[in-house]
């Protein structure tokens, strides 16, 4: 790599740092605003060159980085956030932008870059809808939520939890609200029926999309049909996340990956030990236990260890042990699956 060099990505600008190590030139400075307009500009220098490679910090705006870099003719490499702040040891002097592109760009050098998986733009347009649905679901609970709550607050009948969903229940909610709570709290349920209603109808949209990506990716195919309990969605997250070759060289390391591992006590955390870790995708996570409760029914194959866990525990961890090993046994599938898993179906 006769050139180079570390882009520190920000709102506003992005701080570049690159070695032309043919003759020992360093060159520093900012691409300001931080647009693709602007980036493809400054990367029009590197025309006609095939020997240059930049490393880009994994946080927000890196795909765009990443996909102009590549665009140019550039070798893009994605560094892992943690893992890159952790190779640069106790700060001695503050952290400049200056500082962090020096940093990504001697590591890349020095072959120390922590490295993430770039993966397909196929890919990234599913996991931002599969984001989106996750958020859209999170709030669509949070109002359901509001509802009950206001109920409770001015002592309304309370209502199933299924109530909601259909026009009886919904009917006998406008009745509750009418003859046992205050104007403002018919207005609240008010509010939180239109919120609920406007999200039912994205949410309804956006999984015909997600149903429709994992009908058209091969992996997504194969976990559906060889794991039980795996949906159309949990296989699409489980493919977007944990597909490709060469990505994990063990089961275990695709579960810390996720956040459902143990933690252990350690001496930097004032927290207890014994907790998940909740780190990765929290779709993925989201995901993997939905897929671990089915577990619960007394056809599942593997309901026996189940209700094991479920009577010496509870339900939630009886799901969580679940979930994991849904995760190890599709992570071996789409391991020998290889980049296949992400190939059109």
């Amino acid at each position: 790599m006769p050139i180079v060099g570390g882009l520190d990505i920000h709102r506003k600008q992005i701080t570049f740092d690159y070695l032309d190590t043919g003759t020992g030139q360093v060159q520093l400075g900012q691409v300001c605003p931080a647009d693709r307009e602007h980036l493809r500009a400054w990367l029009a220098r590197f025309a006609g060159r095939d020997d240059a490679a930049f490393a880009v910090e994994g946080c927000t705006g890196w795909r765009y980085v990443a996909e102009e870099l590549a665009a140019a003719g550039v070798a893009a490499h994605l560094a892992e956030p943690a893992d890159t702040a952790f190779a640069r040891g106790r700060k001695r002097h503050a952290k400049t932008d200056r500082t962090d592109c020096r940093h990504l760009r001697t590591l890349l050098a020095e072959g120390r870059l922590p490295e993430c998986w770039i993966p397909p733009a196929r890919i990234l347009e599913c996991r931002a809808l599969l984001e989106t649905y996750h958020d859209l679901r999170a709030e669509h609970t949070a109002w359901a939520q509001r509802i009950h709550a206001v109920l409770f607050h001015q002592s309304a009948p309370a209502l199933g939890g299924g109530a909601l969903p259909s026009e009886q229940g919904l009917a006998g909610l406008r009745a509750a609200a009418a003859a046992c709570l205050s104007p403002a709290g018919q207005l609240q349920v008010a509010a939180a029926l239109e919120m609920t209603a406007v999200l039912e109808t994205l949410l309804h949209e956006l999984r015909h999309q997600l149903l429709d990506a994992a009908r058209h990716l091969a992996g997504a195919k194969v976990l559906s049909e060889r794991l039980y309990g795996v949906g159309p969605v949990t296989a699409l997250a489980m493919t977007c996340w944990l597909a490709g070759e060469g990505r994990f060289s063990s089961s275990r390391q695709a579960v810390r990956f996720a956040g459902l591992d143990i933690t252990v006590r350690s001496s930097d955390r004032k927290g207890p030990p014994g907790r998940l870790s909740r780190q990765g995708p929290p779709v993925l996570r989201w995901a993997l236990y939905e897929a671990g409760k089915t577990h619960a029914r007394a056809s599942a194959p593997d309901h026996r260890y189940y209700a094991q866990v479920k009577d010496r525990c509870n339900g939630k961890r009886a799901a969580l042990s679940e979930a994991r090993k849904i995760l190890r046994q599709g992570c071996h599938i789409l391991a020998e699956l290889g980049n296949d898993a992400l190939a059109a179906a």
